[in-house]
């Protein structure tokens, strides 16, 4: 079971993390990245995105 994570500075300024282990949301994410950033993903590279680091773990 693969697991996006995402990580990134909240309202108060404190860095989070939002763990994503449900296959039909972590399809609903990856389709709002590029064809260069999913490749990037599915090798486990960390790919950030305006203020966000997403990282896809198999």
């Amino acid at each position: 079971m693969s697991v996006l994570i995402r990580r990134y500075k909240g309202h108060n300024g404190v860095m989070q993390e939002e763990r994503i282990d449900e296959e039909d949301r972590i399809e609903r994410y990856m389709r709002l990245f590029d064809k260069n950033d999913v490749k990037k993903l599915e090798t486990g590279v960390k790919v950030f995105i305006e203020k966000d680091e997403w990282q896809l773990l198999a």
